[in-house]
Parts: C-alpha cells; sequence; structure tokens
C-alpha cells in the first residue's frame, strides 16, 4: 500500500539492492520518498528501481563502494540534485565473514571492519551537511543482535556491529542540536541472501556453506519463525518518520524474542 508518511523527502540506502537493503528502498518509496539506491550489484539494484517505479514510485540506482571516500561527495551531489534534498541516511551495507578469531586472517577482519564500520561512518560523515541544509533528518544505521551480545565464529562480526550500535549513540549525541536522529537497527534471523554467502573457515580452505535461516529460527526463536525482511524494513520507515521524531540514540530489536531470554517454553 503506497501511503504519503514520506512525500516530499529523499532517502539513500546503501546496499540497497538485495534483501533487507531491497525492502528498505522499496517500503521508504511505498510511503512516499524518492530513494537514492546504492550497491556494487548493478542488476539487482536496477531491477529494485524497477519495481518501485511499476509501484508509482521514484528511485534510481548509483553503483557505490560504501568504503572509498572518494565518492561519498558524489552519491550525497546525485541525491540532492536529482531529488532536491536529502532527509533520511539509511547505511545498510554488510557482509558477514564466519569464521574463529584464531584463525581469522588480518585481511578478513578489514575488509569486514571497512565495509561494515567504515562504511558506516563515512554514510553518517557525509549525509550530516545535507541533512543540517533541510533542518535535520533521520539517519538509521543497520547492526545486528550479534552488536547486542556475543556468538561464535561471530567475534569479528560482532564486533563491526557493535561498533554500530555505539557509533549511532554518539552520533545522536553529537548532532540533537541539528535535529538530526540517530538510531540502530538490530534484526535477528532473517530470510535474505546473506545466510547463502557468508563465507566459512580459514582462508585457504573457505567455502560458502548454505545455512537454513528457518531452521534456525525453528530452534532458537521465541517467535518460532524466521524473519522477513519487510520487517525490518517496517521497523527502519517507522524510525524515519515523524511518528519517531522524539527517538533518538536507542537500539530498535527485530528478532522474534530471540534477545528476551530463554527460548520460550511449548504449550502441550
Amino acid at each position: 500500500m503506497t501511503t504519503s508518511t514520506l512525500s516530499g523527502k529523499t532517502a539513500i540506502v546503501t546496499g540497497g539492492a538485495s534483501g533487507i537493503g531491497a525492502a528498505c528502498s522499496e517500503t521508504l518509496a511505498g510511503a512516499g520518498a524518492a530513494v537514492l539506491i546504492t550497491d556494487i550489484d548493478d542488476r539487482l539494484g536496477k531491477e529494485t528501481v524497477e519495481r518501485i517505479a511499476k509501484a508509482g514510485g521514484k528511485a534510481h540506482y548509483l553503483h557505490h563502494d560504501v568504503r572509498d571516500e572518494g565518492t561519498w561527495s558524489g552519491v550525497i551531489a546525485e541525491a540532492e540534485k536529482r531529488f532536491g534534498r536529502l532527509d533520511i541516511m539509511v547505511a545498510n551495507a554488510g557482509i558477514g565473514i564466519m569464521a574463529p578469531i584464531a584463525t581469522m586472517t588480518l585481511a578478513d577482519w578489514q575488509r569486514q571492519q571497512a565495509i561494515n564500520l567504515d562504511g558506516v561512518f563515512l554514510s553518517i560523515k557525509h549525509a550530516i551537511p545535507a541533512l543540517k541544509k533541510v533542518g535535520g533528518g533521520s539517519i538509521v544505521l543497520m547492526s545486528s543482535v550479534a552488536g547486542l551480545r556475543g556468538a561464535p565464529g561471530l567475534a569479528a562480526y560482532s564486533a563491526t556491529k557493535g561498533g554500530v550500535r555505539l557509533l549511532a549513540k554518539s552520533v545522536a549525541l553529537e548532532h540533537a542540536a541539528d535535529n538530526i536522529r540517530c538510531n540502530s537497527v538490530h534484526p535477528g534471523i532473517i530470510a535474505t541472501p546473506i545466510w547463502e554467502k557468508i563465507p566459512t573457515g580459514a582462508e585457504g580452505n573457505r567455502r560458502n556453506a548454505p545455512i537454513d535461516p528457518r531452521e534456525r529460527a525453528a530452534v532458537a526463536v521465541p517467535l518460532v519463525r524466521v524473519g522477513e525482511a519487510q520487517d525490518i524494513a517496517n521497523g527502519v520507515l517507522f524510525l524515519c518518520t515523524d511518528a519517531a521524531s522524539y527517538i533518538t540514540g536507542q537500539e530498535l530489536v527485530i528478532d522474534g524474542g530471540l534477545t528476551a531470554g530463554g527460548k520460550a517454553s511449548r504449550r502441550d
């Protein structure tokens, strides 16, 4: 359903071509925002724009590596030139590399840090001047439940996502007077393509071992179902609207109860 909740506003969604990013792009566009989608997957990015246009929304795709600071000024300028302003930054781009910390290579550590943390830092840094121009806005950083608690095999990933969580809080404090809100979103087990792409094992003995998120959710999630990308996009939309105008520096956990405590007991 298309609404006008964000009518007249412009959003940038990094990693917006697939999974949670695509759901965020389509949901924000459906609420009336013009969306600049950035990603490195050109085919999926263009397909997402086509779906948005077919539904009556406004969107444009831009090839973009979030690690490259030299390209960021052009990304912001493209949003302002094409849509007139910038109101929302959704820093969603990220990767997951699963490996024990004792065998993880420095190259893998640094690559994951560069995308998951440096890329988020650059998203914020370069969005702030544009948000100030329009009197404020919303920055949403995609973290994870792995940014709230540790997990074996995910130490490096958790380090990036925990960093994103506290980065959101500090940015919120630094820019509250500018009417710029910054919050983090923490998905639990969500059915997205990333589960099929997570590299596991040490370099030289690496493989992509597809993980079935539905099986994991059935065992670990109190609501006994996997989350969908739309569940996360709904939360992102809320944080971008005036309904969340008094919320900043907070974590929005969307995990079916996964981090609430132990596994829920079953009734016969």
